[in-house]
């Protein structure tokens, strides 16, 4: 008789154990609902129904690569600069070998943009189309790969997110932080006080360092692995997004859900929906990685650089432009997203370039 009582009691603590992790787990669904459906959607313009060009695409199930999209669209006294992106990335989620990878595409790259000839690889947003369905096109017709949608953010959203994880860590060289304390990449200007060294940066320094390119006020900006120029610039932005994702990764749940909710509703248009950012997102938790490989496009010794430049067939002048080797770069690409395996410690070779974990 007892061993009944007990039993019964055994039940309804379970039963009632059962319901609690139901209500729970159903209220972070709804919450999570909630908040990834206050993203601003571009459902018209869905990489899903794009027809591409006519060619042979690359493509995987198991490997997801979402084209991330930076652009101007601060609205300042007297600044008016919105137009051509100067981020262009390829965030690839290989769930077949458990890794993530982020790829750096440089946008003075010269390349076939359907129905317009030879121009810059940012250009796709210049010519009164929908950017960037027509950077999708371009990016497949030229480099044979498929993509699955886009996210694109302005740059105040870099500094939100910055500032909503309590800034990031970020290594400054001499020359950086003589660089962002002269010029005003940095805005306001209150926030031009950085030193060299490793220090936490907020939103609009973060953002500022991220943007830094070529030579100004007499100083020429160089990173801790000694590049320069635009691929300096493609390496820092790579860094503050592996520095946002590091410190993400310790932030609790409740905060990462208010987070995304303010950031996605203001700052971010895509073309993916809730159900697929979500699945995405426990893709991520379920791997359990800790690193970012990272690849520039194109590579280092894989391009010529010309003054002046002009297409065939074209009287514009372009100035000066990146000339990338399209045969191996497309190569390396292929094989960086879709066969290397990222094991930890072991840099992606490719001829003489390599992606090492960050």
């Amino acid at each position: 008789m007892k061993k009944t009582k007990n039993k019964k009691i055994v039940s309804k603590i379970l039963f009632v154990l059962a319901l609690c992790v139901s209500v729970f787990a159903g209220f972070w669904i709804a919450r999570t609902q909630i908040v990834f459906s206050s993203v601003n959607q571009n459902k018209d313009n869905a990489f899903k129904q794009v027809k591409l060009p006519k060619g042979n695409y690359k493509s995987d199930n198991n490997i997801v690569n979402i084209l991330i999209i930076g652009n101007d669209y601060r609205k300042e006294s007297g600044y008016s600069a919105a137009g051509l992106p100067d981020v262009m990335m390829i965030a690839t989620l290989d769930k077949k070998h458990k890794n993530l990878k982020l790829t750096s595409l440089l946008r003075d790259q010269v390349v076939d943009i359907p129905g317009h000839g030879q121009n810059r690889l940012n250009s796709c947003f210049g010519y009164g189309e929908d950017g960037p369905t027509l950077l999708y096109k371009t990016i497949a017709q030229n480099y044979n790969i498929k993509l699955d949608g886009y996210v694109e953010v302005g740059f105040d959203a870099v500094k939100a997110i910055v500032n909503a994880v309590g800034g990031v860590e970020i290594e400054l060289t001499e020359s950086e932080a003589a660089y962002l304390n002269a010029t005003n990449y940095i805005r306001p200007a209150k926030y031009r006080n950085v030193k060299a060294g490793t220090h936490i940066l907020n939103g609009a320094q973060a953002l500022g360092y991220s943007r830094i390119r070529k030579q100004a006020k007499g100083i020429t900006p160089v990173t801790p692995n000694g590049k320069m120029d635009d691929y300096g610039r493609t390496w820092r932005q790579r860094n503050v997004i592996n520095a946002i994702f590091n410190k993400a990764k310790g932030t609790s749940l409740p905060k990462l859900m208010d987070m995304a909710q303010t950031i996605l509703s203001k700052y971010v248009t895509t073309d993916l929906n809730s159900q697929d950012i979500i699945g995405y997102m426990k893709d991520v938790v379920m791997m359990g990685t800790m690193e970012i490989y990272q690849l520039q496009i194109p590579m280092d010794g894989y391009f010529t650089t010309q003054a002046n430049y002009q297409a065939p067939g074209s009287t514009t002048n372009l100035g000066s432009v990146i000339l990338p080797d399209m045969t191996t770069n497309t190569a390396a690409l292929k094989d960086f997203i879709f066969k290397y395996k990222g094991t930890p410690g072991q840099e992606y070779t490719y001829g003489g370039s390599t992606a090492a974990p960050q």
